[in-house]
Formats: C-alpha cells, sequence, structure tokens
C-alpha cells in the first residue's frame, strides 16, 4: 500500500466517478466535450474531493496529451516556464494538458503567463479552484475556458465508493478483515459530501482496526471518531463561509426557526461568531424593522452576551436571538425607505436644506436670520405641517407603513393627526 487508498481506488472511466450526474450523464455537456477528445480549456469549481482531478486524469487519456500537474499554492513563474520549454519537444509532442489546482493563488501575471499558450492550442488549461472563478481567476484566461460547477457528493453516491474502498483493503489485507454493519453507511454520510474524506477514512480506520481472534474489526465508534467534524465545510472568508451566511440570512427571512438553527450551529461548530452576529443583528433591521422594533435591543443584547461568554455557552443568546427573528413578524419598509433615499441621493436629487431648517447663524451684518421655523412642540398633539424635504424633492414619499400590526397602529395614529 505504498500510495494513498484515494489514489489507488480513483476512476479510470466516466461511468465510475461519483456523483456530478448534472457534467456528467448521457447528455451533459462535458461529458460530450470529454467523449469527443475535446482540447477546450477549462475550470473546475466546486469543493474538494469531488472528482476535479480524476476527470483531469481521464481527459487526458482520451487526448493523448501529455499531463502536467501543477498546484498553485506552491508553483512559480518558472514551473510555468519549464512546462511551457517542453512544448513541441518529445517530452510533449501532442501538446500539453496542464491541470493547474487551486489557481486562485496564482497572481495575475501568473495567469496571463498561459494566455499566449492556451491562444495557439500549444497548452490545455484544465484549472480548479474551491472559490467562485469569477473572482478568482483572471477575466482574460476566464473568458478562454468554459467553467464547471461541481456539487458536494450525496451520501448514497458516496456509499458505492466507501463499498469498494472496504473490499479492495479487505483483499490487501494480510489478516482477515471484518466491519461493523454501520460504517459504510456512517462514512458515506459523514464525510460531508468528500469522497476523499471518505476514502481517507476508511484508509484510516483499517490501520487503526484492533485484532479479535486473529481477525481485524473495523468498529463504528472508532469511524466515529476518524470521521469527527469531517462533515463541516468551512473556509474563513471563502465562498462556503458566505454560503452560510446567505442561508442563515434567508432563514431568518422566511420565518424557519429550525433552518435557522441548523446554520448557526454550523458557524458554531467551525468556530465562528463574528458572522452569526453580523447577520442577527442586520436582520433585526432589514427584516424584522418596524414590525417589531425591539427586536434590534434585544437581539444587541444578546450578541454581546455571548461575545462575553464565548463559546459554548454562546450558543443560548444565540439561539435565543435567532428564535426570536425568525417567529417575529417581518417588515422590509426600513430597508426599502433608506434604499429609496440614498437612491436618490446617488443620481444627484439632493437641492438646498430649506432654510427654516438650516442652522441658526449671522449673516454679514451680524444680524440672525429670520427662518421661520415652527417648533412642533408648542402645537397640539406636537406636529405641525411645515416642509422639511429641499423643494427639489417636495411631496417624495420613501417611507410606506408596512402591513404589520405596529406599523398600521402608527400609521392610524399619523392619519388622524395630520388629518388624512
Amino acid at each position: 500500500m505504498d500510495h494513498p487508498l484515494a489514489d489507488r481506488i480513483r476512476p479510470q472511466a466516466l461511468d465510475e466517478v461519483v456523483g456530478q450526474k448534472h457534467l456528467l450523464g448521457p447528455d451533459a455537456l462535458l461529458r460530450r466535450f470529454i467523449e469527443k477528445g475535446t482540447d477546450a480549456n477549462m475550470v473546475f469549481y466546486g469543493p474538494s474531493g469531488t472528482g476535479k482531478t480524476t476527470i483531469a486524469n481521464i481527459i487526458a487519456k482520451r487526448t493523448h496529451r501529455t499531463l502536467y500537474r501543477l498546484n498553485a499554492t506552491t508553483a512559480s513563474l518558472q514551473d510555468i516556464k519549464d512546462i511551457i520549454s517542453d512544448v513541441g519537444t518529445l517530452m510533449a509532442p501532442g501538446g500539453v494538458l496542464l491541470y493547474l489546482d487551486e489557481i486562485q493563488y496564482f497572481n495575475k501575471k501568473q495567469q496571463q503567463s498561459l494566455l499566449e499558450f492556451m491562444e495557439n492550442g500549444s497548452i490545455t488549461l484544465i484549472a480548479s479552484t474551491t472559490e467562485n472563478p469569477y473572482f478568482y481567476v483572471y477575466a482574460a484566461l476566464l473568458s478562454r475556458s468554459t467553467v464547471f460547477e461541481f456539487k458536494p457528493v450525496t451520501a448514497s453516491d458516496v456509499r458505492p465508493a466507501v463499498d469498494r474502498a472496504l473490499a479492495l483493503v479487505k483483499s490487501e489485507s494480510p489478516l482477515p478483515l471484518s466491519w461493523e454493519a454501520e460504517v459504510p453507511g456512517y462514512i458515506a454520510q459523514a464525510c460531508g459530501g468528500d469522497v476523499r474524506k471518505a476514502m481517507n477514512a476508511v484508509e484510516l480506520l483499517y490501520e487503526a482496526a484492533a485484532s479479535v481472534d486473529g481477525t481485524l474489526l473495523m468498529t463504528l465508534a472508532d469511524a466515529q471518531q476518524v470521521s469527527q467534524r469531517s462533515a463541516m465545510r468551512y473556509d474563513r472568508g471563502g465562498d462556503a463561509m458566505y454560503d452560510l451566511a446567505s442561508a442563515l440570512m434567508k432563514s431568518l427571512r422566511g420565518s424557519d426557526p429550525d433552518a435557522a438553527l441548523h446554520y448557526l450551529a454550523r458557524f458554531l461548530e467551525a468556530g465562528d461568531l463574528i458572522t452569526p452576529c453580523r447577520r442577527l443583528l442586520c436582520s433585526a433591521s432589514e427584516d424584522v424593522g418596524m414590525a417589531y422594533p425591539q427586536a434590534i435591543s434585544i437581539v444587541k443584547s444578546c450578541v454581546d452576551t455571548a461575545m462575553q461568554l464565548g463559546l459554548p455557552e454562546a450558543q443560548l443568546p444565540l439561539a435565543h436571538a435567532a428564535i426570536l427573528l425568525a417567529t417575529a413578524p417581518k417588515s422590509n419598509s426600513v430597508i426599502s425607505a433608506i434604499g429609496a433615499a440614498w437612491g436618490d441621493v446617488r443620481r444627484g436629487r439632493t437641492g438646498s436644506v430649506p432654510r427654516e431648517l438650516q442652522n441658526v447663524h449671522a449673516d454679514s451684518t451680524g444680524q440672525e436670520r429670520e427662518q421661520n421655523y415652527q417648533y412642533p412642540h408648542d402645537f397640539p398633539s406636537h406636529w405641525v405641517r411645515q416642509q422639511y424635504l429641499p423643494d427639489e424633492l417636495a411631496g417624495t414619499t420613501y417611507y410606506v407603513y408596512g402591513d404589520n400590526k405596529t406599523e398600521q397602529a402608527a400609521r392610524a395614529y399619523w392619519d388622524k393627526i395630520k388629518g388624512q
């Protein structure tokens, strides 16, 4: 067993690849590309352990091109130049297929160095990235490539790969090997859609298997320890973090406390308090807003308490805030109102502050100028009709009362006072 199990069991044909039916199904575009021996440049985007490297290997065999591998975390510009120098030689007579892993770590100059050779066809590039390529890959390189998104593999798709891996290590084992019935299913579920993690878990379990009466036994308890936290996909500042933040915010907005708690728990498991706290604070104004104005104060108190407590106790006030926001009445009148007002300002719709509202100050003669400002507290119900917006915006409405109980009560109050 000189090579890792994940490499020894790597699929050699498209039909052996786990998952990715949207890319490799009978009529899928990527499958047609591969079967026709295409030399198109591609960017594979998706989580690790979902088949990107495997498919690059299959493409290399189909196209009969020399396959070079580089990892952008360690490769340099000289590495690219060395590969380019092989083009047209006996080292790569049919051209080069360059598999560049983690391309997001290449700077602009390194990515640009590939363009000329991609243009003339001497290099076919397959780049992979776990981050959104439209943010991290140089636009000129991206425009010459086709982007394919890989999805996390489901547990039901991983299970056959786990079964094959177990069968392989059993056939290679010098001693009889067995495992508890729950082990394969647990590994498939706990790997979090990463087939490589599942293969590594099988390999570690085999190496740690205890001998019972001359038979090696792989237990569920060992599988749980090996797979601990492995289902978590989280990279602070990466796509996974922003996806979770978006899911938490939308679950709060959608009034689903169970989903909100699920995504909150994933942040807690990753040890990230800052991101969910920001989303909770934002949701209090953006999604609950004037329907329950006290929510922002309560959530702020929960966030402050969580930050003082730290994990694991921080889970309690943050769960309190999440449940409160998810079950509270909703109104987006606040974000709609400020969005409309800010939009006018950005478009240049401003105008001068009405004289009545300007700060009291002296003119050139040293005399205080008459402003004719009417002090609302001098009038019944503390209100008097006067213009507050600039002349250019007079009569503009930004805030529209929401259809919830709180805002409709406020509307009724002011309609009565203003005689509307």
